[in-house]
């Protein structure tokens, strides 16, 4: 299946395939459900290139997020570098980008995104608190909209108007999924001092962070907290729906799935509740698995008994 895949994307060369089929390894270990969502819905030309633009994204996440301020700065800077060499030359020694010049090949475009992403990876560097509901937006707007725009720019429609239609839809999106995530990783957030909950959304429920560690939490005010906040999740949801139709046909059976499993990660949020400050939260694995099966059986690919269902 993925060597045919390989076949319809147009990559040929040996190396490649290698290189390609080692990331698709290492995105399904460490994004199963993502993994699964491209493979399932996108078409396959874009999936290799879409795999390895997540490894990368990753990798760049995890070698900025260890360590003081000083050594994320630090680590950023090299691996820029590295990055920027890779683009360069086409050529590296690392195998993420190695196979990130590959895909930047194949779609120019990227260039500008990875450019947009590693500059907008000095906000995720120096956070630790959010003073105001600006200062979120500021950092979503600024870090996870091109992280976000690194895998859906190979989705961004022809034309100006509807590009940039769907460029702010992916805004919202990306504004509720990083409120959710902020949401689901509270308890360690808190624990590690790097709370994604602002200062002035705290107080609004008269909160402190001192109030969301788990041994002082004030239930009460955390849980209306909580239901504030994926209030203003959902209703960027409702925002980010257009991307659906503004999309070309054969990308909005993942589009729809991205949404659905967002809409699945809110409602988790919302009934866990001030639990949220004691351990974390997330969609199911069932749910999950039956967004993508309904848009499977809109794409038609699963045989007729089994879209019909079973009889009485």
């Amino acid at each position: 299946m993925w060597e045919r895949v390989l076949d319809r994307a147009g990559i040929r060369e040996p190396e490649a395939r290698r290189g390609y089929t080692a990331q698709r390894r290492a995105v399904r270990r460490f994004a199963p459900a993502e993994y699964t969502a491209a493979r399932l819905l996108l078409p396959a030309p874009l999936q290799p290139d879409v795999v390895v633009l997540v490894a990368f994204m990753h990798e760049t996440d995890d070698r900025i997020d260890r360590g003081d301020l000083p050594e994320r700065e630090g680590a950023l800077r090299r691996w820029r570098a590295l990055t920027d060499e890779a683009l360069a030359t086409g050529a590296s020694p690392h195998p993420v980008l190695r196979a990130l010049a590959w895909a930047v090949d194949r779609h120019p475009v990227l260039r500008a995104r990875v450019r947009a992403f590693l500059d907008g990876a000095v906000l995720e560097v120096a956070w630790e608190r959010f003073g105001t509901e600006a200062e979120v937006e500021r950092y979503v707007e600024g870090y996870s909209l091109p992280a976000l725009m690194l895998s859906m720019g190979l989705l961004v429609p022809d034309g100006e108007a509807a590009s940039a239609g769907f460029e702010r839809a992916c805004l919202a999106l990306i504004t509720a999924m990083q409120r959710l995530d902020f949401l689901e990783d509270l308890a360690q957030d808190v624990r590690e001092g790097r709370v994604g909950v602002s200062d002035q959304a705290l107080a609004r429920h008269g909160l402190t962070v001192r109030d969301l560690h788990a041994e002082a939490a004030r239930t009460d005010r955390v849980a209306e907290l909580v239901a504030g906040q994926t209030d203003v999740a959902v209703a960027f949801l409702a925002a980010a729906r257009p991307v659906v139709g503004l999309a070309a046909g054969a990308h909005r059976p993942f589009l729809r799935a991205v949404l659905g499993v967002q809409e699945l990660r809110a409602a988790a949020v919302r009934k866990a509740g001030a639990s949220l400050v004691v351990r974390p939260s997330g969609p199911s694995p069932l749910g999950c698995g039956a967004v993508l099966l309904r848009q499977l059986v809109r794409r038609g690919l699963l045989p007729a008994a089994v879209r019909r269902g079973p009889r009485g």
